[in-house]
């Protein structure tokens, strides 16, 4: 199983490209001889192994798929050229998918990282070392395999559990594990990472209000597996728990200017619960390149690129925003005849000609004070897990099983997302206002399949039908189906769909989970095989 080995090298790889960071906790000297050996000595030592967890080993995940999954398959945005990509669009992928792969790879490169660097704390790291130290290193590293593994569970369902690397290298031949002890081993990393996590730290470092945001993501998810109409009550509870006490007792709040949350000046602010740390300047395949392929024109790309011209937005998302919520909409997707002062500065701004991706296009390098900003490396900082995120959880959590709720908590915390927004509050909320909410509010940040996922877990109906309706042609859209691109004039403030001639594939309960790509399956054919279980 090839893709999903990894060695020392890979890890000394990513230690010199994070050295290279403007942080001040990934600023360090060049390092040469590096091994287990002689490395895992220091509590500095072990700042620095962990900080390359946060970038370079998620950039293949973060290159097409974040997007490509997490919004074009679910509908909230649209490429009808790329290959891979229109395979997401229409419910039709297969095992050969590039992006597939790209992501299968990228989250069991993460772990084997993870696993390289707990077996070497855990049998190098000498007694002179903070008990602390250790023990809050270890819960970073935890805290990043179960996002690996949260991914890998909810794309995949069961999937190989790995927690040491030399066995894999001694037997490759491994097989799928049952999902829900997937979800039990995720709960049990993000368990102890709650426990050994600082409540605070550097910017960009996770803390326990990271693990305990994700940790009420992960149970509100597990809360609806293998059930049928209402989701597990206990697991609801849970979620309800770890949400609140983010919300309740963390004593963070959400950044004042929903649009400022995609500006570099504010990358890490105090809503960012996880983000990867990406560094400019390094390299193709290294940092964050969102920028490069969703862009709409080379104006705004150090060094070229911009190859979004063809992507925008679906209709299906459009028609969500009401005129009141102008600030998200703006800061989401552009529609002809918006202007952008921030962008192309050096040209006057950026006035879009057409409707387009706008979260994740920051500008030049020197619209960003970032002279080794380069094509392929974006300084935006994207947030994986953000304050409103677990806002909207707590409230998801709350409402649990009822049709419909009151609560002054979940009402509180949900309400706020929207007030930020500029949008009324609401006096009551049901499952489709929420969904709806974090379908705006997460728009573009690869969110939006996810929901979609917790969905089928428990109403499986429920979620195929959403996507049925996306590419069903309507009588008001010209009998065009929602889930296409349109066009915006300006002066009448209509939208017009284009109609993109994609052959859609009707979504069933297979569409929820994603074929394991060809190659793994030929390397590793247990794969293939029904998943055992992992905890005896």
């Amino acid at each position: 199983m090839k893709r999903i080995k990894i060695n020392i090298a890979l890890l000394v790889i990513s230690i010199v490209m994070i050295s290279s960071c403007k942080k001040d906790y990934l600023n360090r000297p060049p390092l040469t001889g590096i091994t287990t050996d002689n490395f895992y000595k220091s509590g500095s030592d072990l700042r620095l192994a962990t900080a390359t967890l946060y970038a370079q080993p998620w950039a293949g995940w973060n290159n097409f798929p974040l997007l490509g999954i997490g919004d074009i398959m679910s509908g909230n945005m649209i490429q009808p050229y790329n290959a891979d990509l229109v395979q997401f669009t229409s419910f039709s992928i297969t095992p050969q998918n590039g992006n597939l792969a790209q992501s299968w790879q990228s989250f069991y490169d993460i772990v084997a990282h993870c696993n390289i660097n707990l077996k070497a704390i855990n049998t190098k790291m000498p007694d002179s070392v903070a008990v602390k130290s250790k023990t809050g290193a270890i819960g970073e590293i935890r805290f990043i395999r179960a996002t690996s593994y949260f991914y890998l569970a909810q794309l995949w369902g069961a999937v190989p559990i790995i927690e040491d690397n030399d066995k894999l290298i001694a037997n490759p031949l491994v097989p799928r594990h049952k999902l829900e002890d997937v979800y039990k081993f995720i709960i049990n990393d993000l368990r102890y990472a709650v426990t050994n996590l600082p409540k605070t730290d550097q910017p960009g470092r996770v803390t326990t209000w990271s693990a305990q945001g994700l940790l009420a993501k992960v149970y509100l998810t597990r809360a609806g597996l293998n059930q049928k109409g209402t989701r597990n009550q206990s697991d609801l509870d849970s979620a309800a728990y770890y949400a609140g006490n983010v919300c309740n007792t963390s004593g963070l709040t959400l950044l004042p200017s929903y649009y400022n949350l995609f500006r570099t000046q504010f990358n890490d602010n105090p809503e960012s619960l996880f983000a990867f740390q990406w560094a400019p300047g390094v390299g193709y395949a290294q940092g964050n390149s969102i920028q490069a392929q969703f862009a709409p024109s080379g104006s705004l790309v150090t060094g070229g690129g911009g190859w979004g011209g063809a992507i925008g937005p679906t209709i299906d998302l459009a028609n969500l925003y009401t005129p009141q919520d102008s600030v998200r909409r703006k800061a989401t997707f552009m529609l002809t005849g918006d202007k952008y002062p921030e962008l192309n500065v050096a040209g006057g701004g950026y006035t879009a000609t057409g409707v387009n991706v706008k979260k994740h296009i920051v500008g030049t390098a020197a619209d960003n004070n970032s002279p080794t900003m380069d094509l392929w490396s974006s300084v935006e900082h994207n947030a994986v897990l953000r304050l409103a995120d677990v806002y909207l959880i707590y409230a998801e959590a709350l409402l649990g099983n009822n049709a419909t709720t009151s609560n002054g908590q979940a009402l509180q915390y949900f309400n706020e997302v929207r007030t930020r927004a500029g949008v009324d509050k609401v006096t009551s909320l049901t499952p489709d206002i929420i969904r709806n909410e974090r379908r705006i509010e997460l728009a573009f940040e690869g969110q939006y399949w996810f929901d979609l996922i917790r969905l089928s877990y428990y109403d499986l109906p429920g979620a195929i039908s959403i996507l049925h309706k996306q590419i069903t042609p309507t009588t008001n859209q010209n009998n065009s189906m929602p889930r296409t691109q349109f066009s915006y004039d300006p002066v009448t403030r209509i939208k017009t769909p284009l109609p993109n001639g994609l052959i859609m594939t009707e979504p069933t309960a297979a569409t929820f989970i994603l074929p394991i790509p060809a190659n793994d399956q030929t390397a590793d054919p247990k794969l293939l095989e029904p998943p055992v279980s992992y905890y005896k």
